[in-house]
């Protein structure tokens, strides 16, 4: 095996606004968890880099597939002022790529399957969570790792899976195997790399969003994957009507395939009035914001809750912007209702779940519209500024 690897790298400035405070977890010149405050002019580059050697506790993934999520996008994207959009947690230059999947080829003598119990073996298919936790700090330990005091992430602190190898902690590590009852070479792999971002979803709705019952109705805002990956949950769920709101055609008659029920084009119809008339007047259980239009899309999401005739609706905030919202307290407090963030995916068991429900029936493969090699991700990373037809595009290595 060579002892080098191409990489898709992402450079950028540090160059703080000037109302940027250090802080406390913060890195001058290295990281900050406040990225659109501080880096820019974003540069992608190949790059060739040493494979990495593991420590006892890690496995060495060989990198099968790797998709381009919103987050890449962001963070490579420069606003008029040449500053990242990305708002969170970065330390650059790193190695981008965090939805990934592949097959071990070393692991370390402590580095344990937890489907099995056993040391991993070489030759088993594995994703990985993009949160690396420390599991001692107080969030951690009152079970909320996603909020991990001395958080990292793949692929945006931490060198990530846009890569041929990638080492990981075994504790962040998930076994694919019980997805090759249903999925046959590539595909297995290719449905592994989406279990990110499906956990995301997953996160959103059921853990944070505490679920629905089913005949609940529920509203999605934007159709991008992690959209995409809640409808196909909230249906299985047992969601009544799965109602996405998404201007895009390519993207809504995706959605048909991942099981929602009515579209609504915002930018052609009245969405409030849309979501009432097919709701029988009652409204959602629960809305989804995926959009990451929080400013665009509120006063929407506001106006069905205050007309409609449903009690203790959830508005669950996922898309990350940092962008105010234009909240009116009054329609959350005559109407019961609540709203909650939701951050990544870590803990509460969401990959071995999202893992399960892929391997009983939920395909979430129709999403990647788009396959590529390496060499074509920074390209692909650019393209999706602008691109709606496309809406999952992964790498595919041989």
């Amino acid at each position: 095996m060579s002892k080098k690897m191409k990489t898709v790298v992402l450079e950028a400035t540090w160059d703080p606004k000037p109302d940027f405070i250090l802080g406390a977890k913060d890195i001058e010149g290295k990281l900050t968890y406040l990225g659109s405050k501080v880096w820019r002019n974003p540069k992608l580059k190949i790059v060739e880099k040493d494979i990495p050697e593991i420590g006892p506790t890690d496995v060495l993934i060989k990198v099968k597939a790797c998709g381009i999520c919103g987050s890449d996008v962001h963070m490579a994207q420069p606003n008029d002022d040449g500053y990242i959009w990305y708002p969170g947690l970065t330390a650059f230059p790193v190695t981008l790529g965090h939805e990934f999947s592949g097959i071990v080829v070393q692991a370390g003598e402590k580095a344990f399957n937890k489907r099995t119990g056993k040391r991993y073996e070489e030759g088993e298919a594995v994703t990985a969570e993009e949160m690396f936790w420390c599991g001692t700090c107080r969030p951690c330990v009152d079970g909320y790792p996603n909020h991990c005091e001395k958080l990292q992430e793949i692929g945006f602190s931490v060198d990530g899976a846009f890569a041929e190898y990638v080492k990981v902690d075994a504790k962040y590590t998930w076994s694919l195997e019980e997805l090759r009852k249903v999925y046959q070479g590539d595909d297995l792999f290719l449905a592994g790399s989406l279990t990110e971002p499906t956990s995301v979803a997953y996160n959103a709705v059921i853990e944070r969003g505490g679920g629905i019952r089913p005949g609940d109705n529920v509203v999605i805002l934007g159709g991008g994957p992690i959209g995409q990956a809640a409808v196909a949950i909230l249906k299985r769920a047992g969601a009544a009507r799965v109602i996405l709101s998404e201007p895009s055609e390519d993207r809504a008659k995706l959605a048909r395939k991942m099981g929602a029920d009515y579209i609504i084009n915002p930018s052609k119809e009245d969405f409030t009035k849309r979501v009432l008339e097919i709701t029988g007047g009652l409204g959602a259980k629960l809305y989804l914001e995926a959009t990451g239009l929080p400013d665009k899309v509120w006063p929407g999401i506001e106006q069905c809750i205050w007309e409609g005739k449903m009690i203790n609706s959830t508005v669950v905030i996922v898309a990350r912007a940092d962008k105010k919202i234009p909240l009116t307290g009054e329609v959350f407090q005559v109407r019961r209702a609540e709203i909650v963030g939701s951050q990544g995916h870590s803990g509460h068991g969401t990959f071995p779940r999202v893992i399960s429900s892929m391997a009983t029936g939920m395909d979430l493969t129709p999403l990647i519209t788009k396959k590529i090699k390496l060499e074509e991700v920074p390209d692909h990373i650019v393209l999706l500024r602008t691109c709606r037809e496309e809406c999952k595009i992964t790498c595919v290595f041989d």
